[in-house]
């Protein structure tokens, strides 16, 4: 029997159980988060400990994952489950579309109706989002979110711990930076860098834009 551990009892910690159970890959999944033990249950999967609790325990389950939305935390809590023995598991829901010929990293999750087409790399505890689409020879360093309904086009780059916004639309070829945030709808045409908030069509610098 397979065991997965989520770290991260919130609404996205439910999808990613949900992505889990659908995949048919893990007979039993249970949660760990800070909430317990007030909060016993996250829909229909227990809440069996806090974060410290599976920090000592991850080595017993055959797969961890983080189940938290915010980038840097999600990111974080994959190097420290990794240093403390944890198996990082990849989550990636039978509808989602993923080429032979891409690569998606451990501790990352692809939900339904995702497609990440061929050359594309996904890094490690990123999150492809429901309906997202990655393109051809697309390069995603760790951490990155591409939320729902979010368009990358081929050959676009995005740097560590970035957001792209759900609905957001990335130009071929475009740099994104990292720890960069795309807003929701955003139309990206040009480079955006490190630490940009770029919103708009066509997508600009929140912080560069006068009133």
């Amino acid at each position: 029997m397979k065991r997965l551990a989520i770290l991260g009892a919130g609404g996205h910690g439910r999808v990613v159980a949900d992505a889990a159970e659908a995949s048919g890959e893990w007979q039993e999944i249970v949660f760990f988060d800070d909430a317990w033990p007030e909060r016993k249950h996250s829909g229909p999967w227990p809440i069996v400990g806090n974060q410290a609790a599976l920090l000592g325990q991850c080595g017993e389950f055959d797969g961890v994952v983080v189940g938290i939305g915010a980038n840097r935390v999600r990111l974080a809590n994959s190097q420290a489950l990794s240093e403390a023995g944890a198996r990082l598991a990849t989550i990636i829901h039978p509808r989602a579309t993923i080429s032979r010929h891409a690569s998606v990293e451990a501790g990352s999750v692809v939900f339904a109706g995702a497609v990440v087409n061929i050359g594309a790399h996904i890094g490690r505890a990123c999150i492809i989002n429901t309906a997202a689409t990655v393109d051809h020879d697309c390069q995603l360093a760790d951490g990155v979110h591409v939320s729902p309904g979010a368009n990358l086009a081929g050959g676009v780059t995005v740097g560590t711990c970035s957001w792209i916004g759900a609905n957001a639309g990335v130009r071929q070829q475009i740099s994104i930076g990292a720890h960069a945030v795309i807003g929701v709808g955003a139309v990206v045409v040009s480079a955006q860098p490190d630490g940009v908030t770029a919103a708009g069509n066509p997508a600009r610098d929140l912080n560069r834009t006068t009133p």
